[in-house]
């Protein structure tokens, strides 16, 4: 349901959303609709807005969802790498063999980390300021 509702978001035009628009445009309940902006709220995928004079809610597409999404990410490969290495920790007297699976996944986050990330956020912020975006 996160899903569809951040899709029904992406394609809104207006921009913006009532939990009600979501509701009868995904013939969805309105409690499935609440929990699904809820999460997407936290994840900061979208934003709740409120119009002057109104007291009803509006979602949209937060500026920068996708940037806050690939940063999330990025802190996921860093928690997993740091399993690893505490697996490894753990593990300092097992054998070869006991510990391949856990040095393998160290090895494949951390390149992620310090080889691939770096590169892929400098050829972002490249093409950004080609843009002309901040």
């Amino acid at each position: 349901m996160m899903g569809r509702v951040f899709g029904a978001l992406l394609l809104a035009d207006p921009p913006e959303l009532s939990a009600e628009d979501l509701a009868s445009r995904l013939q969805a309940s309105r409690s499935s609709i609440s929990q699904s902006t809820r999460m997407l709220v936290q994840a900061g995928l979208i934003e709740r807005r409120r119009r002057r004079g109104e007291r009803r809610d509006y979602f949209r597409v937060k500026p920068g969802a996708w940037d806050t999404m690939v940063r999330q990410r990025v802190q996921a490969l860093r928690t997993l790498r740091k399993v690893a290495e505490r697996g490894l920790e753990i593990m300092a007297t097992g054998s070869p063999e006991s510990r391949r699976d856990l040095e393998e996944m160290r090895d494949y986050f951390e390149f992620w980390e310090h080889e691939l990330l770096p590169l892929f956020f400098e050829k972002l912020e490249e093409r950004q300021m080609a843009k002309g975006e901040p």
